[in-house]
């Protein structure tokens, strides 16, 4: 049997769709299974066994160079069932061009005729999308395959290279001489809507080094670098350093998290690296719905500010930007303290 799984476009929402990987790959485990998926999100299960090969779909290049590029591939593997984790038109109709016999997704955007097993998405009382983990209904899809259900447990793995890269960073930045070593990642690839301000991760950063003696590390993206470097460099305080000027991948991201003591993260894809590692975390939440995200993991505080204009789902906030203005840099050294001490009480 050929198994393909088209992996979702965002790097969370690999995260959250590994229970559903794993069951899949568990029930049929004699199966040959492949990875479709956009270049940038492979690194995120780098580490497993799950798959056998990969296939990318990228938006990169000309239309005509690689979609029949992707179809006569997936021709060629003669796929016999075809799990779709995005929703989009374009994954159900290169399963469909590509001959996959068998196409289970959600029945979305128009598509529902590319496939074979067709889910219905969760809606409210007036017929949109309610908000509802998204985590679930990867579950769903997997258990329209013939799994059981996956469970919420997420599951991510590093290699040696990247503990070696890990290893090298922590002794040039003079890391692990304390018992906590937290850290921040103040990056948002969905927009700025979703950034906390500058400063209010500088005094963070400040109230952890002079209250608890914590090691303080500020992850960033490619184009986060500056932000990174700003917040280590307005704290001033020796304690404080940020991954601005090293070379960056998702593995040594993943490596860093996985050591680390606590991760206090926007609602971005490093949030879910914290639950796959089993890693407490405290997540800070602007414009977005926390029901889309939520992945039951039982050492996450989410903190959200009620204002009038949110949850909006923008990516850039057009006033004034007060649903995470108003989250103060002591409700979240609160939370980190909750976490860390044992009094844990959450906060969604």
């Amino acid at each position: 049997m050929n198994l393909a799984i088209f992996l979702p476009n965002w790097i969370g929402d690999v995260v959250m769709a590994t229970p559903a990987i794993r069951a899949l790959r568990e029930y049929f485990a004699g199966a040959r299974c492949i990875a479709v998926c956009r270049p940038y999100v492979l690194g995120v299960l780098e580490g497993s066994s799950w798959f056998d090969a990969h296939l990318f779909l990228d938006r990169s290049g000309p239309w005509a160079n690689r979609w029949p590029a992707l179809v006569w591939k997936l021709r060629r593997e003669r796929i016999d069932l075809a799990v779709l984790f995005p929703n989009s038109l374009r994954t159900s109709l290169a399963a469909w061009l590509g001959g996959c016999k068998r196409r289970v997704g959600f029945q979305r955007d128009g598509r529902g005729w590319l496939l074979s097993d067709r889910l219905e998405p969760i809606r409210d009382e007036n017929g949109g999308f309610k908000p509802s983990p998204i985590i679930d209904d990867y579950n769903r899809l997997a258990e329209a395959a013939g799994c059981t259900a996956p469970g919420h447990r997420m599951e991510l793995f590093t290699t040696p290279a990247d503990e070696a890269v890990a290893d090298a960073i922590y002794q040039k930045l003079n890391l692990g001489n304390t018992d906590e070593v937290i850290c921040l990642n103040p990056g948002a690839a969905f927009g700025a809507a979703k950034f906390w301000p500058i400063d209010s991760f500088v005094r963070l950063a400040q109230d952890l080094v002079a209250l608890r003696g914590a090691q303080v590390l500020v992850l960033c993206g490619p184009s986060e670098r500056e932000q990174a470097r700003s917040i280590a460099r307005l704290a001033n305080r020796a304690s404080v350093v940020s991954l601005a000027d090293e070379a960056l991948s998702l593995g040594l991201t993943k490596a860093l998290i996985r050591r680390c003591r606590l991760l206090v993260t926007t609602d971005s894809g490093p949030r879910h690296f914290a639950a796959a590692f089993d890693r407490p975390v405290v997540s800070l939440y602007g414009p977005t719905f926390i029901d889309w995200t939520r992945t039951y993991f039982d050492k996450e505080i989410n903190l959200q500010k009620e204002v009038p204009c949110g949850p909006c789902q923008l990516r850039i906030c057009p006033t004034d930007h007060a649903c995470m203005h108003l989250l103060t840099p002591r409700e979240v050294l609160g939370a980190v303290q909750r976490l860390l001490d044992g009094s844990l009480q959450k906060a969604s």
